[in-house]
């Protein structure tokens, strides 16, 4: 495992990339409403993304074929846009993202309602996002990887939520997937040391019901085994000497 240390040009070049990421989620989520197309939504999101002078990081990675991850209810991540798929009231939706700039990856995502949704999907939600924060607690220089999952497992699991298994956060730099991988979950091994310039995607997938999965015949998206409803959770962290930086957050 070669985990890299990025140089202060890296680090600053990320930090652009994340300020640009999180306003195009900020963007997205002003379009999310009852009626509108997973494809409508892809499209508008590669329309800022390259108006903002970036390339999108998932367009073609590995033959994917749309520049924003839109998974919806069931569809834990990697769901493919449609102009089929229309967004109905009372849906939850994923937006995963990643933008290059100046040959820098940053990488978040986001779940959001859909018009009014019930107390559960909301409570989903809110979960999935704070466990992110309690793992973000961990991401100390000196602690290790399993640090992160233990936090976000022992928070998630406290609700009786599903933490998935089978896919799991990564390093991110000039290459969108780079060592460590960052497990949601304890794997029962420390893994790597954290060390300040480490720039890490931390990215909770979260289920209403067990955390098995399954991937549907596209080969990209990955659903409840259960049907149970999923939420995710992204963004992009710099270990630092102190306190962690997240870099595709504003304010």
């Amino acid at each position: 495992m070669a985990v890299i240390i990025k140089s202060e040009r890296e680090i600053q070049l990320m930090r652009e990339a994340g300020e640009i990421l999180a306003k195009v989620h900020e963007e997205l989520e002003k379009a999310i409403r009852p009626g509108i197309t997973t494809k409508e939504i892809d499209r508008l999101g590669e329309e800022l993304i390259r108006g903002f002078g970036c390339e999108p990081s998932f367009l073609n990675y590995n033959g994917y074929p749309a520049s924003i991850c839109i998974s919806v209810n069931d569809e834990v991540v990697h769901g493919i846009p449609s102009d089929e798929r229309v967004l109905q009231d009372g849906d939850i939706v994923s937006l995963d993202a990643g933008v290059i700039w100046h040959g820098y990856h940053s990488d978040a995502a986001r779940t959001w309602a859909v018009g009014e949704i019930g107390e559960d999907a909301k409570k989903l939600i809110e979960v999935t996002r704070q466990s992110f924060f309690e793992a973000l607690k961990a991401a100390r220089p000196g602690n290790h990887i399993r640090d992160i999952g233990v936090a976000v497992q022992t928070y998630c699991e406290s609700f009786g939520y599903g933490v998935v298994r089978d896919l799991v956060g990564h390093g991110v730099g000039a290459n969108l997937h780079e060592d460590p991988e960052v497990p949601n979950f304890d794997l029962g091994r420390r893994g790597p040391i954290l060390r300040p310039g480490m720039t890490i995607a931390i990215e909770p997938m979260i289920t209403l019901g067990t955390w098995e999965v399954e991937w549907l015949d596209d080969d990209w998206t990955v659903v409840t085994a259960d049907g149970s409803l999923a939420a995710h959770y992204e963004n992009t962290v710099l270990i630092t000497e102190g306190e962690p930086e997240i870099l595709s957050l504003r304010g």
